[in-house]
Protein backbone atom coordinates (compact mmCIF):
# COMPACT_ATOMS: atom_id res chain seq x y z
CA UNK A 1 0.00 0.00 0.00
CA UNK A 2 1.62 3.29 -1.00
CA UNK A 3 2.40 5.66 2.04
CA UNK A 4 0.45 9.34 1.59
CA UNK A 5 3.52 11.11 2.84
CA UNK A 6 6.54 10.99 1.23
CA UNK A 7 9.76 12.87 0.52
CA UNK A 8 10.17 14.68 -2.87
CA UNK A 9 13.43 13.81 -4.83
CA UNK A 10 14.16 15.49 -8.25
CA UNK A 11 16.24 13.35 -10.69
CA UNK A 12 18.09 15.03 -13.28
CA UNK A 13 19.88 13.33 -16.60
CA UNK A 14 20.00 12.95 -19.85
CA UNK A 15 19.97 9.59 -20.42
CA UNK A 16 15.93 8.68 -20.44
CA UNK A 17 16.36 4.85 -19.90
CA UNK A 18 18.04 5.58 -16.46
CA UNK A 19 15.41 8.59 -15.61
CA UNK A 20 13.28 5.85 -16.11
CA UNK A 21 14.75 3.58 -14.42
CA UNK A 22 15.89 5.10 -11.13
CA UNK A 23 12.80 6.49 -11.35
CA UNK A 24 11.03 3.25 -10.69
CA UNK A 25 13.64 1.84 -8.02
CA UNK A 26 12.99 5.28 -6.21
CA UNK A 27 9.29 4.94 -6.44
CA UNK A 28 9.33 1.57 -5.34
CA UNK A 29 11.30 2.49 -2.17
CA UNK A 30 8.63 4.60 -0.95
CA UNK A 31 9.59 8.46 -2.55
CA UNK A 32 8.07 10.64 -4.96
CA UNK A 33 9.98 11.17 -7.93
CA UNK A 34 9.99 13.87 -10.24
CA UNK A 35 12.45 13.85 -13.62
CA UNK A 36 14.25 16.42 -15.61
CA UNK A 37 16.25 16.04 -18.63
CA UNK A 38 18.49 19.15 -17.89
CA UNK A 39 19.88 21.28 -15.50
CA UNK A 40 17.92 24.00 -16.71
CA UNK A 41 14.71 21.79 -17.18
CA UNK A 42 15.14 21.08 -13.00
CA UNK A 43 15.95 24.87 -12.07
CA UNK A 44 12.55 25.48 -13.88
CA UNK A 45 10.80 22.57 -11.72
CA UNK A 46 13.00 23.19 -8.69
CA UNK A 47 10.89 26.05 -6.91
CA UNK A 48 7.36 24.36 -7.85
CA UNK A 49 8.33 20.69 -7.02
CA UNK A 50 10.30 22.13 -4.15
CA UNK A 51 12.18 18.61 -3.55
CA UNK A 52 14.23 17.80 -0.51
CA UNK A 53 17.02 16.43 -1.94
CA UNK A 54 18.14 17.03 -6.14
CA UNK A 55 20.23 13.91 -7.87
CA UNK A 56 21.88 15.05 -11.23
CA UNK A 57 24.31 13.37 -12.95
CA UNK A 58 27.56 15.09 -13.67
CA UNK A 59 28.44 14.96 -17.30
CA UNK A 60 25.07 16.80 -19.12
CA UNK A 61 24.42 18.91 -22.73
CA UNK A 62 24.69 22.37 -21.34
CA UNK A 63 24.26 22.69 -17.46
CA UNK A 64 26.30 20.11 -16.57
CA UNK A 65 25.56 18.56 -12.78
CA UNK A 66 28.18 21.14 -10.81
CA UNK A 67 26.68 23.83 -12.68
CA UNK A 68 23.10 22.92 -11.41
CA UNK A 69 24.31 22.66 -7.90
CA UNK A 70 25.96 25.72 -7.70
CA UNK A 71 22.77 27.57 -9.10
CA UNK A 72 20.79 25.58 -6.52
CA UNK A 73 23.02 26.49 -3.91
CA UNK A 74 22.36 30.27 -4.53
CA UNK A 75 18.33 29.77 -4.16
CA UNK A 76 17.76 26.66 -1.97
CA UNK A 77 21.46 26.59 0.35
CA UNK A 78 20.13 23.92 2.01
CA UNK A 79 18.82 21.54 -0.18
CA UNK A 80 21.32 18.17 -0.24
CA UNK A 81 22.37 17.14 -3.77
CA UNK A 82 24.40 13.70 -4.97
CA UNK A 83 26.30 13.82 -8.06
CA UNK A 84 26.17 11.11 -10.16
CA UNK A 85 28.89 10.20 -12.78
CA UNK A 86 30.18 7.43 -15.31
CA UNK A 87 33.51 9.52 -15.52
CA UNK A 88 34.45 10.44 -12.11
CA UNK A 89 37.87 10.57 -10.15
CA UNK A 90 38.60 10.88 -6.73
CA UNK A 91 39.58 14.40 -7.25
CA UNK A 92 36.09 15.28 -8.72
CA UNK A 93 34.21 13.80 -5.85
CA UNK A 94 37.07 15.51 -3.52
CA UNK A 95 36.58 19.21 -5.21
CA UNK A 96 32.87 18.25 -5.17
CA UNK A 97 32.07 17.15 -1.76
CA UNK A 98 34.51 20.03 -1.11
CA UNK A 99 32.22 22.47 -2.32
CA UNK A 100 29.13 21.41 -0.34
CA UNK A 101 27.91 18.39 -2.80
CA UNK A 102 26.37 15.93 -0.71
CA UNK A 103 27.79 12.83 -1.63
CA UNK A 104 29.27 11.56 -5.14
CA UNK A 105 28.49 7.97 -6.22
CA UNK A 106 29.81 6.04 -9.35
CA UNK A 107 28.05 4.56 -12.33
CA UNK A 108 26.67 1.74 -12.70
CA UNK A 109 24.69 2.35 -9.50
CA UNK A 110 24.78 -0.11 -6.55
CA UNK A 111 20.89 -0.01 -5.42
CA UNK A 112 21.38 -0.83 -1.84
CA UNK A 113 24.47 2.01 -1.81
CA UNK A 114 22.14 5.02 -3.30
CA UNK A 115 19.44 4.02 -1.01
CA UNK A 116 21.74 4.36 2.13
CA UNK A 117 22.96 7.62 0.57
CA UNK A 118 19.72 8.91 0.08
CA UNK A 119 18.15 8.16 3.76
CA UNK A 120 21.55 9.53 4.71
CA UNK A 121 21.06 13.38 2.88
CA UNK A 122 17.50 13.31 4.21
CA UNK A 123 18.68 12.80 7.59
CA UNK A 124 21.63 15.33 7.62
CA UNK A 125 19.40 17.96 6.02
CA UNK A 126 16.41 18.02 8.55
CA UNK A 127 13.97 17.09 5.66
CA UNK A 128 10.71 15.50 6.71
CA UNK A 129 7.63 13.48 5.07
CA UNK A 130 5.14 15.61 6.46
CA UNK A 131 3.13 16.36 3.41
CA UNK A 132 -0.57 17.10 3.46
CA UNK A 133 -2.33 16.84 0.13
CA UNK A 134 -2.16 19.53 -2.04
CA UNK A 135 1.65 19.72 -1.47
CA UNK A 136 1.67 21.85 1.98
CA UNK A 137 3.34 20.76 5.11
CA UNK A 138 1.87 20.43 8.47
CA UNK A 139 4.72 19.97 10.33
CA UNK A 140 3.56 20.71 14.24
CA UNK A 141 6.59 22.46 14.96
CA UNK A 142 6.33 24.99 12.14
CA UNK A 143 2.43 24.47 12.04
CA UNK A 144 2.26 28.20 12.62
CA UNK A 145 3.77 29.86 9.97
CA UNK A 146 2.06 30.15 6.42
CA UNK A 147 3.89 29.91 3.56
CA UNK A 148 4.65 28.24 0.29
CA UNK A 149 7.27 30.51 -1.20
CA UNK A 150 10.75 28.63 -1.64
CA UNK A 151 12.42 31.57 0.04
CA UNK A 152 10.84 30.50 3.04
CA UNK A 153 10.92 26.65 2.40
CA UNK A 154 14.80 27.13 2.36
CA UNK A 155 14.91 29.18 5.44
CA UNK A 156 12.86 26.87 7.77
CA UNK A 157 15.03 23.87 6.53
CA UNK A 158 17.79 25.95 7.89
CA UNK A 159 16.12 26.54 10.89
CA UNK A 160 14.92 22.88 11.54
CA UNK A 161 18.77 22.16 11.28
CA UNK A 162 19.64 25.06 13.25
CA UNK A 163 16.73 23.36 16.18
CA UNK A 164 18.16 20.50 16.52
CA UNK A 165 21.87 21.57 16.63
CA UNK A 166 20.82 23.40 20.38
CA UNK A 167 23.16 26.58 19.02
CA UNK A 168 22.51 30.39 19.54
CA UNK A 169 21.07 31.66 16.71
CA UNK A 170 20.63 35.26 15.26
CA UNK A 171 17.75 35.53 13.11
CA UNK A 172 17.48 39.12 11.17
CA UNK A 173 14.76 40.83 9.31
CA UNK A 174 12.34 43.91 8.58
CA UNK A 175 9.95 44.55 11.13
CA UNK A 176 6.68 42.66 11.14
CA UNK A 177 8.43 39.45 8.96
CA UNK A 178 7.30 37.28 11.96
CA UNK A 179 11.28 36.81 13.57
CA UNK A 180 9.25 36.02 16.72
CA UNK A 181 7.25 33.64 15.21
CA UNK A 182 10.46 31.42 13.65
CA UNK A 183 12.13 31.56 17.07
CA UNK A 184 9.16 29.43 18.56
CA UNK A 185 9.03 27.36 15.58
CA UNK A 186 12.67 26.92 16.46
CA UNK A 187 12.27 25.98 20.32
CA UNK A 188 9.64 23.64 19.02
CA UNK A 189 11.53 21.70 16.53
CA UNK A 190 14.43 21.29 19.22
CA UNK A 191 15.04 18.76 22.36
CA UNK A 192 13.85 21.89 24.59
CA UNK A 193 10.14 22.19 23.17
CA UNK A 194 8.83 20.69 26.74
CA UNK A 195 10.37 23.73 28.63
CA UNK A 196 9.54 27.40 28.92
CA UNK A 197 9.91 29.75 26.15
CA UNK A 198 10.23 33.23 26.70
CA UNK A 199 10.30 36.08 25.25
CA UNK A 200 11.72 39.51 25.73
CA UNK A 201 11.85 42.72 23.59
CA UNK A 202 15.02 44.71 24.62
CA UNK A 203 14.13 47.68 22.85
CA UNK A 204 10.97 48.14 24.83
CA UNK A 205 11.80 47.72 28.33
CA UNK A 206 14.12 51.03 29.64
CA UNK A 207 17.88 50.25 30.41
CA UNK A 208 18.12 50.97 34.28
CA UNK A 209 15.05 48.26 34.30
CA UNK A 210 16.38 45.68 31.55
CA UNK A 211 18.84 43.96 33.56
CA UNK A 212 16.91 43.10 36.46
CA UNK A 213 13.86 41.75 33.79
CA UNK A 214 16.56 39.51 32.34
CA UNK A 215 18.47 38.52 35.38
CA UNK A 216 16.30 39.26 38.59
CA UNK A 217 16.42 40.85 41.16
CA UNK A 218 16.53 40.77 45.17
CA UNK A 219 13.87 42.60 47.51
CA UNK A 220 15.62 45.96 48.38
CA UNK A 221 17.85 45.97 45.93
CA UNK A 222 16.15 49.28 44.58
CA UNK A 223 13.78 51.78 45.26
CA UNK A 224 10.37 49.82 44.45
CA UNK A 225 12.18 46.43 44.67
CA UNK A 226 9.39 44.89 47.41
CA UNK A 227 10.10 41.30 46.73
CA UNK A 228 12.45 38.81 44.76
CA UNK A 229 12.05 38.38 41.49
CA UNK A 230 13.75 35.75 39.67
CA UNK A 231 13.99 36.95 36.01
CA UNK A 232 13.35 36.00 32.87
CA UNK A 233 16.83 33.67 32.43
CA UNK A 234 15.92 31.68 35.38
CA UNK A 235 11.84 31.97 34.66
CA UNK A 236 13.53 30.18 30.89
CA UNK A 237 15.52 27.85 32.72
CA UNK A 238 16.05 24.34 30.68
CA UNK A 239 14.03 26.05 27.70
CA UNK A 240 14.83 29.57 25.51
CA UNK A 241 15.11 32.94 25.94
CA UNK A 242 14.52 35.12 23.23
CA UNK A 243 15.83 37.94 22.66
CA UNK A 244 14.16 40.35 20.46
CA UNK A 245 15.98 43.73 19.07
CA UNK A 246 19.04 42.45 20.52
CA UNK A 247 20.70 45.71 18.65
CA UNK A 248 19.07 47.99 21.08
CA UNK A 249 20.59 46.21 24.62
CA UNK A 250 23.25 49.40 25.83
CA UNK A 251 26.84 48.42 26.24
CA UNK A 252 27.14 48.34 29.61
CA UNK A 253 24.53 45.07 29.61
CA UNK A 254 25.74 43.42 26.73
CA UNK A 255 29.12 42.77 28.74
CA UNK A 256 26.90 41.21 31.40
CA UNK A 257 25.24 39.47 28.88
CA UNK A 258 28.10 38.31 27.43
CA UNK A 259 29.87 37.21 30.32
CA UNK A 260 26.57 34.99 31.56
CA UNK A 261 26.72 33.10 28.30
CA UNK A 262 30.57 32.45 28.93
CA UNK A 263 29.88 31.08 32.24
CA UNK A 264 26.75 29.94 32.11
CA UNK A 265 25.98 31.64 35.00
CA UNK A 266 24.19 35.05 36.69
CA UNK A 267 23.83 37.24 39.64
CA UNK A 268 20.65 38.62 40.32
CA UNK A 269 20.73 42.43 40.96
CA UNK A 270 21.60 43.10 44.67
CA UNK A 271 22.54 39.46 45.73
CA UNK A 272 25.71 38.06 46.50
CA UNK A 273 24.41 34.21 45.23
CA UNK A 274 25.50 32.40 41.93
CA UNK A 275 22.86 30.44 39.70
CA UNK A 276 24.06 28.21 37.29
CA UNK A 277 21.54 28.58 34.09
CA UNK A 278 20.29 26.56 31.13
CA UNK A 279 19.15 28.49 28.45
CA UNK A 280 19.08 28.46 24.78
CA UNK A 281 19.52 31.79 23.17
CA UNK A 282 17.58 32.94 20.39
CA UNK A 283 18.18 36.83 19.23
CA UNK A 284 16.21 38.87 16.87
CA UNK A 285 16.96 42.17 15.19
CA UNK A 286 16.24 44.37 12.21
CA UNK A 287 19.66 46.44 12.91
CA UNK A 288 22.89 45.26 10.98
CA UNK A 289 24.89 44.47 13.86
CA UNK A 290 28.16 44.81 11.53
CA UNK A 291 27.43 48.22 11.15
CA UNK A 292 26.49 48.80 14.66
CA UNK A 293 29.86 47.19 15.49
CA UNK A 294 31.99 49.74 13.12
CA UNK A 295 29.88 52.76 15.06
CA UNK A 296 30.90 51.03 18.83
CA UNK A 297 27.12 50.26 19.71
CA UNK A 298 27.36 46.47 19.81
CA UNK A 299 30.06 44.49 21.37
CA UNK A 300 32.08 42.09 18.56
CA UNK A 301 32.57 39.81 20.86
CA UNK A 302 28.91 38.86 21.64
CA UNK A 303 27.94 38.97 18.37
CA UNK A 304 30.05 36.21 17.24
CA UNK A 305 28.50 34.44 21.02
CA UNK A 306 25.04 35.19 19.49
CA UNK A 307 25.92 34.45 15.56
CA UNK A 308 26.30 30.75 15.53
CA UNK A 309 23.90 30.21 13.14
CA UNK A 310 22.41 33.21 11.27
CA UNK A 311 19.33 33.28 9.54
CA UNK A 312 17.94 36.12 7.47
CA UNK A 313 13.93 36.50 7.06
CA UNK A 314 12.56 37.68 3.88
CA UNK A 315 10.55 41.12 3.68
CA UNK A 316 6.89 40.42 2.31
CA UNK A 317 7.70 41.45 -1.29
CA UNK A 318 10.14 39.18 -1.32
CA UNK A 319 7.88 36.29 -0.87
CA UNK A 320 4.56 37.53 -2.80
CA UNK A 321 3.35 34.54 -3.45
CA UNK A 322 2.60 34.03 0.21
CA UNK A 323 0.02 37.19 -0.31
CA UNK A 324 -2.84 35.47 -0.99
CA UNK A 325 -2.42 32.15 1.24
CA UNK A 326 -1.59 35.09 3.86
CA UNK A 327 -4.54 37.39 3.29
CA UNK A 328 -7.12 34.70 3.52
CA UNK A 329 -5.66 33.07 6.29
CA UNK A 330 -6.50 36.26 8.20
CA UNK A 331 -9.51 36.97 6.76
CA UNK A 332 -10.75 33.84 7.96
CA UNK A 333 -9.30 34.39 11.47
CA UNK A 334 -10.63 38.07 11.25
CA UNK A 335 -14.41 37.03 10.23
CA UNK A 336 -14.05 34.24 13.00
CA UNK A 337 -13.23 36.51 15.73
CA UNK A 338 -15.78 39.44 14.69
CA UNK A 339 -18.52 37.50 13.26
CA UNK A 340 -19.31 39.36 9.79
CA UNK A 341 -19.99 37.59 7.09
CA UNK A 342 -17.45 38.88 4.21
CA UNK A 343 -16.24 35.80 1.85
CA UNK A 344 -13.22 36.74 0.00
CA UNK A 345 -11.51 39.31 -1.86
CA UNK A 346 -12.68 40.87 -5.12
CA UNK A 347 -9.88 39.90 -8.24
CA UNK A 348 -8.86 43.53 -8.08
CA UNK A 349 -8.02 43.78 -4.54
CA UNK A 350 -6.00 40.78 -4.26
CA UNK A 351 -3.92 42.62 -7.20
CA UNK A 352 -3.68 46.02 -5.15
CA UNK A 353 -2.40 43.52 -2.61
CA UNK A 354 -0.56 41.65 -4.77
CA UNK A 355 1.40 44.81 -5.81
CA UNK A 356 1.88 46.76 -2.49
CA UNK A 357 5.11 47.55 -1.46
CA UNK A 358 4.79 46.34 2.36
CA UNK A 359 7.61 48.29 4.14
CA UNK A 360 5.50 47.05 7.36
CA UNK A 361 5.59 43.38 6.11
CA UNK A 362 3.45 40.69 6.97
CA UNK A 363 2.34 42.53 10.43
CA UNK A 364 1.27 45.59 8.28
CA UNK A 365 -0.93 42.78 6.18
CA UNK A 366 -2.18 41.75 8.93
CA UNK A 367 -3.76 45.46 10.01
CA UNK A 368 -4.77 46.22 6.59
CA UNK A 369 -6.99 42.51 5.94
CA UNK A 370 -8.36 43.85 9.67
CA UNK A 371 -9.30 47.11 8.54
CA UNK A 372 -11.06 46.05 5.56
CA UNK A 373 -12.81 43.56 7.38
CA UNK A 374 -14.05 46.25 10.07
CA UNK A 375 -15.24 48.69 7.49
CA UNK A 376 -17.03 46.28 4.72
CA UNK A 377 -20.31 46.29 4.16
CA UNK A 378 -20.63 44.10 1.38
CA UNK A 379 -19.36 40.30 1.51
CA UNK A 380 -16.60 40.79 -0.81
CA UNK A 381 -13.91 43.39 0.05
CA UNK A 382 -13.46 45.69 -2.82
CA UNK A 383 -10.06 47.58 -4.46
CA UNK A 384 -11.34 50.62 -2.94
CA UNK A 385 -11.45 49.55 0.18
CA UNK A 386 -8.13 48.23 0.51
CA UNK A 387 -6.82 51.10 -1.45
CA UNK A 388 -7.84 53.24 1.14
CA UNK A 389 -6.53 50.47 3.85
CA UNK A 390 -2.88 50.47 2.52
CA UNK A 391 -2.90 54.22 2.08
CA UNK A 392 -0.26 54.14 -0.51
CA UNK A 393 0.59 53.87 -4.28
CA UNK A 394 0.84 50.36 -5.45
CA UNK A 395 4.36 49.19 -6.42
CA UNK A 396 4.97 49.62 -10.12
CA UNK A 397 6.29 45.89 -10.94
CA UNK A 398 7.27 45.87 -14.26
CA UNK A 399 6.32 43.58 -16.79
CA UNK A 400 8.59 40.36 -17.92
CA UNK A 401 9.65 42.52 -21.21
CA UNK A 402 10.27 46.05 -19.34
CA UNK A 403 12.53 44.00 -16.87
CA UNK A 404 14.24 42.79 -18.99
CA UNK A 405 15.12 45.60 -20.84
CA UNK A 406 16.04 47.61 -17.88
CA UNK A 407 18.41 44.30 -16.66
CA UNK A 408 20.12 44.19 -20.60
CA UNK A 409 20.78 48.49 -20.10
CA UNK A 410 21.95 48.13 -16.92
CA UNK A 411 24.38 45.22 -17.65
CA UNK A 412 25.68 46.66 -20.70
CA UNK A 413 26.56 50.23 -19.04
CA UNK A 414 28.44 48.01 -16.48
CA UNK A 415 30.27 46.00 -19.25
CA UNK A 416 31.00 49.31 -21.25
CA UNK A 417 32.37 50.65 -17.69
CA UNK A 418 34.36 47.37 -16.75
CA UNK A 419 36.18 48.03 -20.65
CA UNK A 420 36.61 51.71 -20.69
CA UNK A 421 34.29 51.84 -23.36
CA UNK A 422 36.43 48.66 -25.58
CA UNK A 423 33.44 47.26 -26.96
CA UNK A 424 35.50 43.93 -28.24
CA UNK A 425 36.68 43.68 -24.72
CA UNK A 426 33.20 44.30 -23.41
CA UNK A 427 31.96 41.66 -26.27
CA UNK A 428 34.10 38.63 -24.96
CA UNK A 429 32.96 39.03 -21.60
CA UNK A 430 29.50 38.91 -22.15
CA UNK A 431 30.19 35.83 -25.16
CA UNK A 432 28.12 37.51 -27.90
CA UNK A 433 30.33 38.19 -31.48
CA UNK A 434 31.12 42.03 -31.94
CA UNK A 435 28.61 42.45 -34.42
CA UNK A 436 25.48 41.02 -32.24
CA UNK A 437 27.06 43.39 -29.29
CA UNK A 438 26.53 46.82 -31.72
CA UNK A 439 23.19 45.57 -32.03
CA UNK A 440 22.60 45.30 -28.21
CA UNK A 441 24.76 48.45 -27.81
CA UNK A 442 22.54 50.27 -30.45
CA UNK A 443 19.20 48.96 -29.15
CA UNK A 444 19.73 50.50 -25.71
CA UNK A 445 21.25 53.57 -27.31
CA UNK A 446 24.65 53.26 -25.44
CA UNK A 447 27.52 55.55 -27.01
CA UNK A 448 30.87 53.36 -26.10
CA UNK A 449 32.94 56.38 -26.86
CA UNK A 450 31.52 57.95 -23.51
CA UNK A 451 32.92 55.59 -21.77
CA UNK A 452 36.89 55.85 -22.85
CA UNK A 453 39.18 57.61 -20.17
Amino acid sequence: MEKPNKFRILLVDDDVDLLRLLSIRLNGAGYEVSTAESGEEALAKLSVIRPHLVITDLCMDGMDGMALYNAVRQTHGSLPVIILTAHGSIPDAVDATRRGVFTFLSKPLDSKDLLNEIRRALNVSGAEAGMVPGGGHQEAWRSEIMSQSPLMADLLAKAKLAAESGSAVLIRGESGTGKEMVAKAIHRASVRADKPFVAVNCGAIPDTLLESELFGHSKGAFTGAVKDYPGLFRSAQGGTLFLDEIGDMPLALQVKLLRVLQEKQMRPVGSVETISIDVRIISATHRRLEEEIAAGNFREDLYYRLNVVGLELPGLAERREDIPLLARHFLQELVEKSGKKVAGFAPEAMEILLSAAWPGNVRQLYNVVEQAVALSTTPVISAALLSDAIQENPENIPSFTEARRHFEQQYLVRLMQISRGNVTHAARIAGRNRTEFYKLLRRHHIIPTLFKS
